[in-house]
């Protein structure tokens, strides 16, 4: 049975949400946004917050430890509003609907986070730490030259064998302190401890996108539970 909201219905990432962002992005203005407020709302930002919040017994039952936080502003859910103080690009919206299950501890330490990234054929999930800090890059490197047994089978098993895979910045040259023959030098000089892979816009619409985003983020379990214990955050009870 699919599940429900409480409001009785089923919670779904609908076409409607693509198109509002298919036309924001043909008129990021705030005029124009302005004027289609409640359709955003409708199509996009009231869906999203009843997915999270339908989301949040699911996650439980993965980790404790990780919220869905369904509140409008300063939840899971991301602002559509862009920061433009220091960007050359003042376009005031994002044209894509990111959702973040961050753990507990995210306030005040650095620490992994499911997210689901939702734009016009560029849809991804994601999982792990994006961009942190110099230290805290340093105890994840150590956490799995240490632990490269763990490492490896992580990498060697799915999801990594059927579609997830590692991502974002490296650095040019190995790291201090760590051998440049090592064989995980590639995975030592990561900048960044994600792992993506696509989605399409029908799997996101279909009215059991929830059972398939549980499924995902089930089966990166094991790789969040390692990125934990690097950063000295608590996976479990």
């Amino acid at each position: 049975m699919a599940p429900t909201t409480t409001s009785g219905k089923t919670p779904r990432l609908g076409p409607e949400l693509f198109a509002f962002l298919n036309d924001l992005a043909s008129n990021n203005e705030r005029p124009w946004f302005h004027a289609n407020k409640a359709r955003y709302d409708e199509a996009v930002k009231e869906p999203a917050l009843e997915f999270i919040q339908s989301f949040g017994p699911r996650l439980q039952s993965i980790s404790p430890r990780f919220e869905a936080n369904a509140k409008p502003v300063g939840g899971s859910l991301f602002r559509i509003q862009r920061d433009t103080r220091f960007s050359k690009d003042k376009t005031p919206y994002k044209e894509n609907t990111g959702i973040h299950f961050r753990h507990e501890r995210a306030k005040d330490a650095h620490a992994p986070g499911f997210y689901l990234h939702l734009q016009p054929r560029n849809c991804f999930f994601g999982v792990g730490l994006w961009h942190p800090e110099t230290k805290v890059a340093y105890q994840i490197r150590e956490h799995i030259s240490d632990n490269r047994k763990a490492w490896t089978t992580i990498m060697s098993s799915p999801p990594f064998t059927t579609g997830l895979a590692l991502g974002g910045d490296s650095l040019k040259r190995p790291p201090k302190g760590f051998d440049p023959d090592d064989e995980l030098i590639v995975d030592l000089k990561r900048k960044d401890f994600i792992a993506t892979t696509t989605l399409t816009q029908k799997q996101i619409t279909a009215a059991s996108f929830i059972d398939t985003f549980e499924e995902m983020c089930q089966e990166t379990a094991p790789f969040m539970r390692f990125l934990c214990d690097a950063v000295d955050v608590p996976f479990d009870e």
